[in-house]
């Protein structure tokens, strides 16, 4: 599910015709070593292609802009200045590209060869000298471009290239992001409603809602034969506890999220949709409230976030493109650890809490619940991974949308739970736990978010930029 399409980088190098032939045939050398010496790095999560044309003018920068933008399996762009490249050349393709840019200030060689250094050298190799002028002529136009700095073969530099193309392949992929709303929002919940159409102008996400006896009505469609072989899946991967249910009871219960998980993800893969969002207040038609459905789903690539809250299920969409599906899902905040020293959040949900983020096995468990008013649903129980990661909410204030960030420290649990029949993950905030519940409430974070222990903050922000996103760091 998570597959996106190929996907790379352009690789372009400016120059100019003032060094002569010469220069530009060892520019070009050059170019190519770095490109196939970044490609062989095994550290890129994409490949790079080399433009042949160097950027020697207007006319061939605009070009290559231009294409850029039409191509849709091109990413990005990454500049090199190898020579002093002058920036008004630059001017109109810049302006017309619609895709991310990264500025790769580097040179081919790592140090001055002092003992053989002579002009030809200086007039070859002066990337110091264009990385100004290419720097100025984008604060110039006000582009949100990346910066990264550093000599091309170092591990850092390679590290930053990457994670710049995992938020860039993220951001092309964002106006491909379509969410399908089974049901409105939640009653009465302010947090989780927004501007659909504003949301599809800034960020290209595409939702739609769906009564929800549209989806029982594919849920409907699924054979035995499927429910079982889905069933048969379920015990290869997970330990089945029974607990006070007799045997027929709890697997009837199961075999019913495994309906409607065949049902949704047909539904899904009909309409093209990467993203979903399900409400306990409208579940007219359905037995359960999809819980280990959900789950399943999420583990595939879906964002989804519960109450129809659909700007979150975008999101969740979004940050697991970017981080690969890794370590990366739907999150809500429960309650707190007030214990001195020992300050901590606590993370779950009704069910629907992501196995990416799993660091035991999970285990199916049949509980009742509440909400909803349905027969008790199946859902998938474990503790959460431990490690540095970053939480993101988004919130609609009217005038303009505000993505919260907050980076977390989350930690596995060493007390038992016997009686809480809910996945759980918890973390601390930072730079503690007062300043940073304290902000993240002072400006507007909501209980609905998504966390990723494979992404950093840094990440985030670069795409807030990419997008015009008024945004708040906590840190």
């Amino acid at each position: 599910m998570l597959k996106t399409g190929k996907k790379e980088f352009w690789f372009v190098v400016g120059s100019q015709h003032l060094y002569g032939e010469e220069t530009l045939l060892e520019v070009k050398k050059h170019a190519q070593e770095i490109a196939d010496g970044l490609n062989e790095s095994g550290k890129l999560p994409y490949p790079i292609v080399l433009k042949d044309e160097l950027a020697v003018s207007a006319d061939v920068i605009t070009t290559i802009m231009k294409e850029a933008n039409y191509r849709e399996e091109v990413a990005g762009v990454i500049t090199w200045m190898h020579t002093f490249s002058p920036a008004k050349m630059w001017i109109r393709g810049t302006q017309l590209l619609q895709k991310p840019l990264l500025h790769l200030a580097t040179q081919y060689n790592e140090s001055i060869p002092w003992a053989t250094i002579d002009m030809d050298f200086m007039n070859l190799n002066q990337a110091a000298h264009g990385d100004r002028e290419y720097g100025f002529i984008n604060a110039r136009l006000n582009v949100k471009n990346e910066i990264v700095v550093g000599y091309w073969q170092h591990d850092a530099v390679q590290k930053q290239v990457a994670e710049w193309m995992d938020v860039a392949a993220a951001y092309t992929e964002s106006f491909n992001i379509k969410v399908a709303r089974f049901g409105d929002n939640m009653r009465h919940v302010a947090v989780t409603e927004g501007d659909k159409v504003e949301a599809q102008i800034q960020f290209g996400w595409v939702v739609d809602y769906y009564g929800i006896g549209d989806l029982v009505a594919e849920i409907d469609q699924v054979t035995e034969e499927e429910i079982d072989a889905t069933f048969a899946e379920y015990q290869e991967l997970y330990t089945f506890e029974l607990g006070e249910y007799d045997e027929q009871t709890w697997i009837k219960h199961v075999k019913e999220q495994a309906k409607i998980e065949i049902g949704l993800r047909r539904f899904l893969e009909a309409g093209n949709y990467s993203a979903f969002s399900t409400n306990f207040e409208d579940l007219y038609g359905m037995s359960q409230l999809p819980g280990l459905a959900v789950q399943r789903l999420m583990a595939e690539g879906y964002g989804f976030a519960g109450e129809g809250d659909w700007k979150t299920a975008a999101i969740d969409r979004l940050l697991k493109i970017m981080a690969h599906n890794e370590n990366t899902g739907f999150m809500e905040d429960y309650t707190y650890e007030l214990t001195p020293g020992k300050e901590a959040i606590l993370q779950s949900h009704m069910m629907e809490v992501d196995p990416t983020l799993a660091s035991t096995k999970p285990k199916i468990v049949v509980s009742p619940l509440s909400m909803g008013n349905r027969e008790d649903p199946a859902r998938l129980v474990f503790d959460g991974k431990a490690g540095a990661g970053v939480v993101v909410s988004m919130a609609d204030f009217g005038t303009h949308y505000r993505l919260l960030i907050n980076e977390v420290d989350a930690f596995e649990p060493t007390e038992a739970a016997p009686h809480l029949p809910v996945a759980r993950v918890l973390w601390k905030v930072k730079p503690d736990f007062k300043a940073g519940v304290h902000s993240w409430i002072e400006h507007g974070g909501g209980h609905h978010t998504v966390v990723s222990l494979n992404l950093s903050s840094e990440q985030i922000v670069a795409w807030a930029k990419m997008v015009d996103l008024d945004y708040v760091l906590i840190k």
